[in-house]
């Protein structure tokens, strides 16, 4: 695919200060916030495990400034991605940075609350049971756990309150399409308070950790499943994300640098190990 001209993202108000990245070893360039929430690896891990084809539509939660959303497109053409983002600011650089990179056609930033009416949801935009692939990076941390940020978009962006994951589950439900993939990246810790939510909405649900080095605890788990489908669990060997010298290991700087997939909706069976009932 022919790389999309690439238009410089300016800061929409609100923001105080900002820097330019790149993700995907230059792939694309992205305008995040100095200060408050910025998106890191996990987004581009998410995206990663995605397993979107041509002409399917992805919505992403909490979208920040866009990057998960974003490495999607730059990895799969024909595909577009709507974006929902509760701080108006985030979403607006959100869009700017989907133009920077010549992919503002394919993406489209919505601002809206996941834990809004159905109602308010519908007229944003976002249909119900409309789109083949929900996913999300949500607030990591449980109200009262962490210390908040002092800037509020920082505070809302790592922190959920009391009962708010179910809620993000929820609205994933809702709209995704029958048979439509869920894909969410978590902390490991969160393992069985997300299988909890998911059961009863999402089938042939895929396990895959992230471990920091070799022989080390995951941090971080990727699940994800097929709406309504009653095919069991799977876990995954997952990936390890460094080399006992801190140098990210030859298959994580193939998802990061090079755009690399991560097959979890592949048939795992001799890798897998089944859990649960």
């Amino acid at each position: 695919m022919t790389s999309p001209t690439k238009k410089k993202a300016s800061a929409p108000k609100g923001l105080a200060g900002t820097t330019t990245d790149d993700f995907l070893g230059g792939q694309l360039t992205i305008v995040q916030p100095r200060a408050g929430h910025r998106a890191g690896s996990d987004a581009v891990f998410l995206a990663a495990a995605v397993p979107a084809a041509a002409g399917e539509g992805v919505l992403e939660a909490g979208t920040g400034v866009g990057v998960a959303g974003l490495c999607l497109l730059a990895r799969l053409s024909e595909l577009e991605v709507t974006a929902v983002e509760i701080d108006p600011a985030l979403c607006a650089l959100a869009q700017a940075n989907a133009e920077q990179n010549g992919l503002a056609d394919r993406f489209t930033a919505i601002e809206a609350d996941v834990a809004a009416p159905a109602q308010v949801l519908r007229a944003a935009g976002l249909v119900r049971e409309s789109y083949d692939h929900v996913i999300a990076n949500p607030p990591f941390y449980a109200e009262g756990a962490v210390r908040a940020a002092p800037e509020p978009a920082r505070a809302v962006a790592h922190v959920m309150g009391s009962g708010d994951l179910a809620k993000w589950v929820r609205f994933l439900t809702t709209m995704a399409a029958p048979k439509g993939r869920l894909t969410l990246i978590h902390r490991a810790e969160c393992l069985g308070e997300l299988l909890g939510l998911v059961e009863g909405r999402f089938g042939d649900v895929a396990v895959f950790p992230l471990f920091p080095k070799p022989g080390e605890p995951a941090t971080r788990i990727i699940v994800q499943g097929r709406k309504a489908s009653r095919a069991g669990s799977r876990l995954l060997p997952g990936l390890v994300l460094h080399e006992p010298d801190g140098a990210y290991t030859a298959e994580a700087e193939a998802v990061l640098r090079g755009g690399a997939a991560l097959p979890l909706a592949q048939p795992q069976k001799k890798k897998g190990r089944r859990f649960g009932g």
